[in-house]
Order: C-alpha cells, then sequence, then structure tokens
C-alpha cells in the first residue's frame, strides 16, 4: 500500500499476532508507535507492545513469548547480549555484531537478527546518498553499536574503515573480530586522543556510533574542519534539539543526519522478518514525525 493510502484500524480479536520490544526501561521507546502505523497501514492483523523485563527476568520472558506463540520481537537495551544463551540460533548479522536487536519465532525456533548495522547502510543511502565502497570510513566508538556497524558497512563493500575510540584495546578487539570475518575490508585503528588531521583529510564519512551527543556532549578529537568538504557526517543519536557534532557539521558547510533514518530502516527490515512483506514506504518515517 502506498504511503499515501487510506489507512484501516485493526481490531485485535482472536486471530491478531503479537509483536513487542523487551527491554529496561522501554518507555521511551518509538517502535510501538511507528511498527503500529505500518501494520496498520498494510492492513495486517499484528498489535506492536512495549515490555519493560529487568535483567533477572529475561529468561522467564523469552520463554513466555515462545510459549504464548509471539510471531518475533525486538530487544533493546540492556538486553541486546544477554538474550543470545536464550536463543536457538542466530542470523549472520547478529553473529558478526555480537548483539541481537530483532528476534523471529521459526518452526519453534528462536531465530536472533541484527537489523541495526544494515539500517545504517539503508539509511545512509537514503538520506546521504553515501554508498560503501573504496573511501575511508571513520567510525567513533568500538561498542556494540559499532560492531553491527562496522559489520554491515563491510558486507556492503566498504574498503577501509578507521575505528576511533577512547580506549585503544577496545578498538583493536573489534579490528580483530572484524578482520577474522571480512579479510577484504582493510580496518585500522586509532585512540582518540591521537585522530590526527591527516587521518580526517582522507575520510569522506564520519560516523558516530556512542551517545555522546545525547546530552549535549562534544567528541573531543574530532575536529570537522579538517574533513573534506564534500565528506559527510552520521550521527547515531536521534535527538530532536540536535547534538553538538551535527551542529558543528552544519556549521562548516558539511552534510549530516541524526539517527532517525537508521531507527526507521531497522524497523523497516524487523517489520519484514516477522511478516515475510516489505514494510510500506515512508509510513514510520511519517509516524515519528508527527509526534
Amino acid at each position: 500500500m502506498a504511503s499515501g493510502a487510506k489507512r484501516m484500524p485493526v481490531t485485535v480479536n482472536g486471530k491478531t499476532r503479537v509483536v513487542c520490544i523487551v527491554g529496561d526501561p522501554v518507555r521511551h521507546s518509538l517502535s510501538p508507535i511507528m511498527q503500529n502505523a505500518a501494520f496498520a497501514a498494510s492492513l495486517l492483523n499484528y498489535v506492536y507492545v512495549p515490555f519493560a523485563v529487568s535483567p533477572g527476568n529475561l529468561g522467564q520472558a523469552v520463554a513466555g513469548l515462545k510459549a504464548l506463540g509471539a510471531c518475533g520481537f525486538n530487544v533493546t537495551i540492556p538486553h541486546k547480549t544477554a538474550i543470545i544463551p536464550f536463543l536457538d540460533r542466530l542470523d549472520e548479522s547478529a553473529h558478526a555484531a555480537g548483539a541481537v536487536n530483532t528476534v523471529q519465532l521459526c518452526d519453534s525456533s528462536l531465530v536472533g537478527y541484527n537489523t541495526d548495522g544494515d539500517g545504517l547502510v539503508d539509511s545512509l543511502l537514503a538520506d546521504l546518498a553515501f554508498s560503501p565502497g573504496a573511501e575511508q570510513i571513520l567510525v567513533v566508538g568500538a561498542g556494540g553499536a559499532a560492531r553491527g556497524a562496522i559489520a554491515a558497512l563491510c558486507r556492503s563493500g566498504a574498503k577501509r574503515i578507521l575505528v576511533c575510540n577512547r580506549s585503544l584495546e577496545n578498538a583493536v578487539a573489534v579490528k580483530q573480530d572484524m578482520n577474522v570475518r571480512y579479510p577484504e575490508t582493510v580496518i585500522d585503528v586509532v585512540g582518540q586522543n591521537q585522530l590526527c588531521r591527516e587521518h580526517l583529510r582522507l575520510t569522506s564519512l564520519l560516523l558516530n556510533t556512542t551517545s555522546l551527543g545525547m546530552n549535549g556532549e562534544r567528541i573531543e578529537g574530532v575536529h570537522l574542519s579538517c574533513l573534506p568538504g564534500d565528506a559527510k557526517v552520521y550521527d547515531m543519536v536521534y535527538s530532536c534539539s540536535g547534538t553538538p557534532l551535527l551542529m558543528e557539521a552544519s556549521a562548516s558547510g558539511l552534510q549530516a543526519v541524526n539517527g532517525l533514518g537508521m531507527l526507521v530502516a531497522q524497523g523497516e527490515r524487523a517489520f519484514e522478518i516477522w511478516t515475510g512483506q516489505k514494510a510500506p514506504e515512508g509510513v514510520m518515517r511519517l509516524a515519528l514525525s508527527s509526534i
């Protein structure tokens, strides 16, 4: 159904399929808004609900969702890694990221996926017209979000990635893991306090995978004035008020976007995993833009 088509409300009944998000907390989650909008627009008899699940209850929650026949669920902080032992198998996207954000109940088995990284790649193309290739990509951060992003960038054809992190040890661990999985991509590391003008001068895309900026923090050592004039900036942080990184990018005349597109794209991929059909184009983004 086209994004402009009339949407019919879906009535919850005995045939309604349940999808949810589990995390602690989940009150802030935007996923119920955008997923329910997409289900309604597609005339699918699904409903998406949030469940607050404390770490000590995660195993029971997963078993309960499986017993109740939920067709799938999203996983958010702090369960993205902790949930892995409770699943039957992992998709390559989850293996590479070492984290799960989407689970599908398939033939009585729980299958874990990570749609964050591929959602990022989708957003880079849609929002910045950037497709990974021979250019250097500078990734700030070496946590779970960075791992998912780097793995997806490698799968999408990135040839050179520079990982910049405050802890060089963590960055080296990411490099070693990714070198085993994706030997065709050259991955180098640099400490955040060692990032120099030359590193930035060779960068075509700067990607922030950390939470820095969510509360107005600046990323130390990253001076956007040293980037080429045609470089692009992607900040995974989604903040309505903007982040210092995006403000500096704008002041420097660089094309830059926040993580809204990634949030939408990873949700669209999860929708397809659960339902077997494409998410209605533009519906999730429109749902979020109206709140």
